[in-house]
Parts: structure tokens; C-alpha cells; sequence
């Protein structure tokens, strides 16, 4: 009998063996567990740590969980009726608080230090000179626009190694999320604002990122090749672009800000100057359009012009325009003042 509880403990637990070593193998890319970049490699020494001190707590009661529930098991030999003899013991039980406790508050300062150290929007330390890219999140496509270079790329984004890439994100469609895994740093884009990341690759290579949210049917497409090189091959590339790309123009963004899944990375010699402005201000407060994305500018305006004449057309006579403290009627006052021209002329 104990001999068939063992080979059923082990038949058991060979699924489990198989499935972790099949999985092992599914992907040499460990994202971030293979940090290329400053960023990335400070994060992952944060879940590092983070994942040692809980198993501090989860350890120790696995193990505690197993020995009990071996310990105090049922025995088919035993038919005594189960009368437990309950008691209070002030050491365990700080024991079981106190160190939960201590760890949480551990976590808690150690986040907290690392939080502020990798503000997204600080920039990073180096003697180079940081490099901008503008980032725009499509549907369903990424634009990467150069402004010291005047180049664009879609689903491509190329910088040179040990420089800092001040990344500027906004979005012309639904709201999604920026993440190059190997870099670090995951920042939303959405519409009307300008959200800033600052990366920093240690090393060449190409490194995938991807769009991290949900935003509609084609969300899972949205990828994109970050490669990083030498400055000299930096530059060579950026030559290269605009001697032998088309250039972008408005007409060719609105083309490419329609719904549309693009496998190809795609390059042009330059971009209509303040594009990225335009698109940020195209959904900021203010401007009529709102968060609607699908709205013209067209709409806007007659929207706004609408709304103004409804103004006009509004009957004011059952409105009190007078304050309490004895103002007088700003229609009165206007008459009057009127009235002090007329005089001023004559």
C-alpha cells in the first residue's frame, strides 16, 4: 500500500517536471529577466529583491504547510475520536505577525527608493548628449519621428548605444501603453497629452517592444524592433534615410493614422514640421475637439460656432446678473457708459 502512494506522489509530479522543462525552451528572449539597458537592469535588481523577501514568509510556511499536513494526516489505524486541546502562545504569534510585518515595511521603503530613482520622466545621467524621439501610437502602428534628425520610421525605432533616448509619447487613436522590455519603462500614450520616458541601451542589438494595452482588434500586432548602434552607424543610418526614403507628408499621415496593421518597418526622409505638436493639440482641452477621436477639424468648428449662437439666442431677461453686495446691472452700467461717450463726443 505505501508503495502505491509513492508511485502516485511520483506520477504525479513528473506532469508538472515535463511541463516546466518543455517550457523552459519556448524563447531564448527572457525580456526582463535579460536586461540590456541602465533602466532595465535597475528594475530587474528590484524584483530581485522584492522576490527574495517574500520568500522569506512563502518558504517557510510551504514548507510548514507540507509538515503539518503530514504530521496530523488521518490514519486508517487510528479510530481515536478527535478532541484538540486549544492554546495560546504570545511567541508564535508574534512570530507569524511580526515578521510579515517587518518584511512588508522593507518592501515598502525599498519600492518606494526605487520608485523615485526610476521616475520615467528623469532623465538619465551621462556625458552624451540625450537624443529626442517622438513616439505616436496608432491604430494599429507605431510613428517614430525624429525632430533633430527631420526623419520618421514606422514600427522601427534606431538610436545609438550609451546615449540617453528621451522618449515623447502621445496617441492618435485609443489609448495604449509603450514598453520595450529589455530597455525598461512602460509609459501609456493618450490622446492631448505628452507623457515622457527616458531609456538607455548598454549594448547593441535589437530589443522588441510592443503596444502593453488593449486597443481594439488588431492590439496583439502592434510590435516593434528597437535596435541599438554605434553612433558612427547612427549616423550612417540617418544619412541613408533621407537619401534614399520618401518623405511623409500630411497627406501621407492621414493615410497611415487610418485603422491598418503594417508588417514591414517603413522609413521617411522627413515629416511635416510640427506634427507632433498637431496631433497632441488636435485632442487638448480647448481646442473643440475634445477626446473625440473621431471628429474633424471641420466638426469642431461648426460644433463651437453652434454653440455660440445658441448663446446669442439665449433669453436673458429671467437671469439675476446683479451680485448681492449692491454691483450695479451690467447692461445699466454699459448705457451709461454709452451715454459718457456720446457726451465725450459732443
Amino acid at each position: 500500500m505505501k508503495k502505491k502512494g509513492w508511485y502516485r506522489r511520483l506520477a504525479a509530479g513528473l506532469p508538472m517536471a515535463a511541463m516546466a522543462f518543455l517550457l523552459s525552451g519556448c524563447s531564448t528572449n527572457m525580456g526582463i529577466l535579460d536586461p540590456k539597458g541602465t533602466v532595465a537592469k535597475q528594475q530587474l535588481d528590484l524584483i530581485i529583491i522584492a522576490s527574495i523577501l517574500c520568500l522569506v514568509i512563502l518558504v517557510p510556511v510551504l514548507i510548514m504547510t507540507y509538515v503539518f499536513a503530514w504530521k496530523y494526516r488521518a490514519k486508517k489505524e487510528t479510530d481515536a475520536e478527535y478532541k484538540p486541546n486549544w492554546s495560546h502562545s504570545g511567541k508564535i504569534e508574534t512570530v507569524m505577525w511580526g515578521v510579515p510585518v517587518v518584511v512588508i515595511l522593507i518592501l515598502a521603503i525599498i519600492t518606494s527608493i526605487y520608485t523615485h530613482k526610476l521616475e520615467p520622466s528623469k532623465a538619465l545621467a551621462s556625458d552624451e548628449k540625450a537624443i529626442t524621439i517622438e513616439v505616436t501610437s496608432l491604430d494599429w502602428k507605431w510613428l517614430f519621428t525624429y525632430p533633430e534628425q527631420g526623419i520618421a520610421t514606422v514600427n522601427y525605432v534606431e538610436f545609438p548605444k550609451g546615449v540617453p533616448v528621451h522618449f515623447k509619447l502621445t496617441a492618435d487613436a485609443p489609448m495604449n501603453s509603450f514598453w520595450i522590455p529589455q530597455l525598461g519603462g512602460q509609459v501609456y500614450t493618450m490622446s492631448g497629452m505628452t507623457m515622457n520616458l527616458n531609456l538607455m541601451a548598454d549594448e547593441e542589438g535589437e530589443y522588441p517592444g510592443k503596444g502593453a494595452n488593449f486597443s481594439g482588434e488588431h492590439f496583439g500586432k502592434m510590435g516593434f524592433i528597437a535596435k541599438a548602434t554605434s553612433q558612427e552607424d547612427f549616423d550612417k543610418w540617418v544619412e541613408d534615410v533621407k537619401q534614399t526614403s520618401p518623405a511623409l507628408t500630411q497627406q501621407g499621415y492621414d493615410e497611415l493614422a487610418e485603422p491598418g496593421v503594417i508588417d514591414t518597418k517603413q522609413t521617411y526622409s522627413s515629416f511635416p514640421e510640427g506634427l507632433f505638436d498637431r496631433i497632441v493639440n488636435k485632442y487638448a482641452a480647448g481646442t473643440g475637439s475634445g477626446h473625440h477621436h473621431g471628429a474633424t477639424s471641420s466638426e469642431s468648428g461648426s460644433a463651437g460656432q453652434e454653440d455660440a449662437e445658441d448663446m446669442s439666442q439665449m433669453d436673458m431677461s429671467q437671469m439675476d446678473m446683479s451680485s448681492s453686495e449692491g454691483v450695479a446691472d451690467p447692461a445699466a452700467a454699459q448705457a451709461d457708459g454709452s451715454e459718457d461717450q456720446v457726451h465725450q463726443h459732443e
